[in-house]
């Protein structure tokens, strides 16, 4: 089986000279499909690097990554932002939904992007808000919305497209304890589903929910263990 994610000798380098700093210093990692990673790290670990290089937000310095069969090294910005749309379900702490929108336009937004029709569109859409248990705020902007159901819709975004990882960074880092719980058995739910789910967090429990524990220091892996 093809991992989802093959990466090969990553680094990732700022600056020049004295300013110099290794972000990504030779990381080898394999995520297969259907894994529930959480990739773990204090602030200046690299798992910021990480985020950015997985989501093809950011390109490595040297060495290759695969998603899902595609050798990203070589695509130029329009090529990657297709990748990120049809490839990558993102999540991220702070939301990152329109305001004035409603929730189902939100959802919408990436299909809108890859030219799906308007019916189909619908369908979809309400058929993710139905996913997370919000198909009754279908019409609501996120001003109208909890943390909790805010980040549920970013959830239901991300799944839209069908894409081959959700990719969440410190998902529940904006929410409290029972809109945590709330939104991590969502990510459960979607695991046990077949997706393919990593996480970005530096948070323990949240972690406990992965089946695998990837930690990073000074960017390299000095951590990788799976669950019990």
């Amino acid at each position: 089986m093809t991992p989802v994610i093959d990466i090969a000798g990553v680094r990732k380098t700022y600056g020049h000279g004295d300013t110099e700093v290794h972000a990504l210093a030779g990381v080898d990692l394999a995520i297969d499909q259907g894994e529930y990673v959480a990739i773990m790290g204090h602030s200046g670990s690299g798992k910021s690097t990480m985020l950015n290089i997985l989501g093809c937000l950011d390109i490595p310095t040297s060495g290759s990554y695969h998603l899902d069969g595609i050798d990203v090294g070589g695509l130029n910005e329009n090529q990657l932002s297709l990748v990120r749309n049809h490839k990558i379900g993102f999540v991220f702490q702070s939301f990152n939904l329109i305001p004035r929108t409603s929730a189902l336009s939100n959802v919408e937004l990436p299909m809108v992007y890859s030219g799906v029709p308007r019916k189909e569109r619908l369908a979809r859409a309400r058929a993710a808000l139905d996913l997370v248990g919000l198909s009754n705020r279908a019409d609501h902007a996120p001003n109208e919305l909890s943390g909790g159901q805010q980040q549920r819709v970013a959830v239901a975004r991300a799944l839209v497209n069908s894409p081959s990882m959700v990719l969440a960074d410190e998902p529940t880092g904006n929410l409290d304890s029972h809109s945590t719980e709330e939104v991590l058995g969502i990510l459960d739910r979607l695991h046990a589903d077949g997706r393919t789910v990593v996480v970005i967090t530096h948070e323990d429990h949240v972690a406990a929910h992965a089946q695998r524990v990837i930690r990073l220091v000074d960017g390299v892996i000095v951590e990788d263990r799976r669950a019990a």
